[in-house]
């Protein structure tokens, strides 16, 4: 009997339901990017740095099969947690899940065949460490390949947060803005430099985007994406005592917008760059 006769699933296990619902539609487009820039080969061992919640870990897992082992590299324990259990409910016995930073890979030199992250390595605390690890730990040959998205992210939004900080007379909130965005989202030809300097080739660029569309801004700031992945930044921007003004200001104007265009669209630019460690030579 093949194996994967072995493990019927039942659709009202409550346990298989809490993980079913396992993507974020933010990860997705850049995911789908990655995964289809992946070499699948057989025998590889294979890296998720920032694998999260388990996306695009488990599918590659799943994709590769039996024949390659694939780790999960992760500092977020409750997000490590929850992957596991997806580990056990999807019977995935190729995988296994680490809790640690990229600037720290737990691994031994010229480890791994294939190392990719999804919206990952932009987040790290040190880009240079995180990257020389990297090439630490990729066997000559091996390919990595990183999404990200750009600067232009929801510049949809930002416009509007930049003209109610101008209006209110915060020049400094508003070059704190900027500040923040420079920190999390670097240009295309920034995050190359860096890899070539970390000794990487690149081997492919692809640019794309994507839309968010929200019927009005109180739906957009509302929801639970926005208000974990953006809030805390773009409140941290502003002092405490302003934080009410300038976002009751700030949502009237994103509703105000919408009403007129009929929506809200935000759009996200985002990079696949594919690259590999080159073979020394002789």
């Amino acid at each position: 009997m093949k194996e994967y006769f072995e493990q019927c699933f039942d659709f009202n296990d409550p346990s298989l339901v809490s993980v079913y619902d396992e993507l974020p539609l933010w990860s997705a487009p850049f995911g789908l990017a990655l995964l289809n820039t992946v070499k699948l080969r057989a025998n590889m061992k294979v890296l998720d740095i920032g694998c999260g919640a388990g996306f695009p870990l488990l599918e590659l897992a799943q994709r590769l099969g039996a024949a390659c082992q694939v780790f999960g590299l992760d500092p977020w324990e409750g997000a490590i947690e929850r992957v596991k259990l997806k580990i056990q409910k999807y019977n995935v016995k190729n995988t296994a899940i680490i809790n640690g930073v990229a600037e720290k890979i737990p691994f031994d030199d010229n480890y791994f065949d294939l190392i990719v992250s999804n919206n990952g390595l932009n987040n790290v605390a040190d880009n240079k460490a995180s990257l020389a690890e990297c090439f630490r730990a990729c066997c000559p040959d091996a390919q990595m390949v990183i999404t990200m998205n750009l600067p232009e992210t929801m510049m949809e939004f930002y416009d509007v947060f930049e003209e109610t900080l101008k209006e209110l007379g915060m020049d400094s909130e508003i070059q704190k803005m900027y500040d923040q965005i420079s920190s999390k989202r670097k240009p295309v030809k920034d995050t190359k430099d860096l890899l070539v300097n970390s000794g990487f080739e690149i081997v492919g660029v692809l640019e794309d985007s994507f839309k968010m569309r929200f019927l009005n801004g109180s739906a957009m700031l509302n929801h639970y994406f926005i208000r974990l992945a953006f809030l805390d930044g773009w409140k941290n921007i502003l002092q405490p005592n302003d934080v009410g003004k300038v976002f009751t200001i700030l949502e009237d104007r994103l509703n105000r917008q919408a009403e007129k265009n009929g929506q809200l669209c935000l759009t996200i630019p985002f990079v696949c760059i594919d690259c590999k460690k080159p073979v020394p030579s002789v």
